[in-house]
Formats: structure tokens, sequence, C-alpha cells
């Protein structure tokens, strides 16, 4: 019977450098994994990065960090070999890359979109495609996405857009991969506290978004707390091993699956 305890399993986090991704890396350090690979995407969060490895260190694990730009299926696979070689084949796979562009549909670029296609869903593709790869048996596969897929939010149009094919691929690497006893999962958060969800909202939507859930007025500042969503992720790629090619939902108050 295959072992669904973190105890002793690899771990690699895409974009698990800072946030939500280095809350992650810390989090699964603590409840057993025995060495985790932090990809950061540029010298900007290099910083970050090592100071994750150190926290990861600290909590018991061994910890690497690994340089990609993850917009090309070569720099995709590279990460993926470069882990394997630096801390073992992964038994996880998590993907938190994303950008966000609040821009109305018709001002929108070719430019803008087909950068927004490559990070949020062409990375996404490939990152799935090596994890089928890579990962050992009954290992666990979990994509971050957003909330937005189940909503109709004007302003989104590229980001949630770009978003929406990963869920088909999260089913599709479920089907394929799960003779291998790999479960393929995603997590759609709703809007977090954190540096990654400010820079494209106006003064006036942040304080919408602060009060717009139910349980606003019990999070830190109305937004979803990241310490609350790390959870949901331990729990899909440990405990949850029997959910596959679902995507779950949560946003500032409540979940649907």
């Amino acid at each position: 019977m295959a072992d669904h305890s973190l105890n002793g399993k690899v771990a690699l986090i895409a974009g698990g450098a800072k946030n939500l991704g280095g809350l992650i890396a810390r989090d699964l350090a603590k409840h057993g994994v025995k060495a985790v690979a932090i990809h950061y995407n540029s010298a900007a969060t290099r910083a970050d990065a090592e100071a994750t490895v150190a926290a990861v260190k600290a909590a018991g694990a061994h910890a690497v960090a690994l340089q990609a730009d993850l917009t090309s299926a070569g720099a995709m696979a590279k990460l993926f070999e470069d882990a394997v070689a630096a801390v073992g084949r992964p038994d996880i796979a998590i993907n938190t890359v994303g950008k966000v562009l609040k821009k109305p549909f018709v001002d929108i670029s070719e430019a803008e979109y087909d950068e927004m296609t490559a990070v949020n869903s062409k990375s996404a593709f490939f990152f799935l495609q090596q994890a089928g790869r890579h990962l050992n048996d009954n290992g666990k596969v979990c994509t971050l996405v957003t909330s937005l897929l189940g909503a109709f939010t004007p302003y989104y149009a590229a980001y949630a857009g770009t978003k929406a094919p990963v869920e088909h691929y999260t089913r599709a690497a479920s089907k394929e991969f799960g003779q291998r006893g790999i479960s393929v999962t995603a997590i759609g958060p709703g809007p977090m506290d954190t540096p990654f969800f400010y820079p494209a909202e106006g003064a006036d939507a942040v304080e919408y978004h602060k009060g717009a859930a139910a349980l606003s007025p019990f999070s830190k500042t109305g937004l979803t707390d990241i310490e609350d969503v790390v959870p949901f992720v331990r729990f899909l790629v440990s405990e949850g091993w029997w959910i596959t090619g679902q995507t779950l939902l949560i946003n500032g108050g409540y979940t649907t699956k």
C-alpha cells in the first residue's frame, strides 16, 4: 500500500521563494518532507529564495534554490532535471507561478496577452508534463490557479482566461498519470493578502475585496490569509491522495469543489 504521509518525501515548488510558495516550503519541511527544491524566477527574488532555503534547513530538511524563467519548455525540463540531480526524484510537485493583469478587454495588447499566456498557461502545461515524466509513482501534483475561474468579474479576461486552461490540463493529467497512482489537483484562492495582489488593484478595488466575503471580518486584512491556504495544499499532497482531477476554489469564506 502506498505511503501517503509527508515523511521522507521530496518536493519541488515552482515559485517557492516567497509569499504562498515560500510558506508552503516551510510548512512541508515542518511536517516531515526530507528535501525541497525551491524555484525562483530571477535575481530579484534570489534573496527571498535563499531565506526560504535557510528556513527549510532550520526545520530539519535539505533544500536548494534553483533559478529559471519557466516560460519555455526547455527551461521547465531543465528545472526538473536540476531538481532530480540536487535532491532526488520528487514525490510532490507544486506550481504557484502566476501573473495578474487587471485591464479592460479592449485595451489588452498582443504582447500582454502573449506574456499572460506564457506565464499562466504554457508554464502550467509543461510543469504538469515534466511532473508526469519525473515524479515517483504515487506522487502528488498541485497547481495554484484562481477563484476567478468560478466567478464573472470584469477586467480579468487575460488573467482568468489564461488560468482557465489549467483546469483542463489538471483533469487530463489526472487521467493519464492516475495509472501510476499520481494525484493531480488545482487550488483557486480568492484575493490573497500578498504583494502579488495589490499592484493590479486600485484603492477602491482593494477596499471592496477586503469586505466582499462573509468571513472578511475574521481575516487579518479582509483578504484571504495565505496561512489559511497552506493546509489545503498540505492535505492535497498527503492525506488527500484520493482526490484527483479536481479544482478546489477558495474565496474568502467559502469553498467549492
